[in-house]
């Protein structure tokens, strides 16, 4: 098996055994009081997103996006989940029923193989990407499918620049039970995002957020 072949059995099961208490545990995440609603909106914000737009929620779990989504493209509009785990997306199936949503789809996919729908409007990814190795690829994968003007927005936590290692160990060490970190802090898979979305989108804006603990990157087309 290979290393990533590995990394998403691990992933995988993870996150089934978190499924029914993820949306309880995700308010603590990564530590509690951290803003992840307005940081949430604020991702959503940067998609430009008009009514009737489609917009893809990469690694959308059980969907916590989806209601941020909705208030901006409306009914008419096109909401794609896609996640790796099929216990998330069954939280996310009684997300959308519990809600009557009738514009939402949800697709079980890895996210480096998922074929992305052509000329969307808009594609999402909070907290998610930077824990898959092909993060790369999919951002690139992403881009090619999104309509002309289209956006991409990565929401996703990071080390703070210059962050000692004894506490950069530390706070990793608070993370690891709600998320999949391991070899996360050696990848820094944030500094992979930025390079590619700035070479594969226009308009690329990186915003630090909570003292560098986090990062927005968006662009569009």
């Amino acid at each position: 098996m290979s290393q990533n072949d590995a990394t998403r059995e691990h992933l995988i099961e993870t996150y089934r055994r978190k499924a029914k208490r993820y949306d309880v545990t995700s308010r603590l995440y990564p530590v509690p009081g951290y803003p992840q609603l307005s940081q949430r909106r604020r991702a959503v914000r940067a998609l430009g997103l008009r009514p009737g737009d489609s917009v893809v929620d990469v690694a959308c779990g059980t969907g916590l996006n989806f209601a941020l989504l909705e208030e901006a493209v409306g009914p008419a509009g096109r909401i794609v989940g896609v996640d790796l785990t099929d216990a998330m997306l069954a939280q996310a199936q009684d997300r959308i029923e519990t809600n009557g949503w009738s514009n939402v789809s949800l697709v079980q996919a890895d996210a480096t193989e998922f074929d992305f729908p052509t000329g969307i409007e808009a594609i999402l990814s909070t907290y998610a990407l930077t824990q898959v190795p092909g993060c790369a690829e999919v951002i690139a994968r992403g881009a090619a499918a999104l309509a002309e003007g289209g956006h991409w927005a990565v929401l996703d936590l990071k080390l703070p620049a210059g962050t000692p290692r004894w506490l950069a160990q530390l706070g990793m060490a608070i993370v690891r039970p709600f998320a999949s970190i391991d070899e996360w802090g050696q990848r820094r898979p944030w500094e992979t995002i930025r390079g590619v979305m700035q070479e594969e989108l226009a308009d690329f804006s990186w915003s630090e957020l909570c003292f560098g603990t986090a990062f927005l990157a968006a662009g569009s087309v």
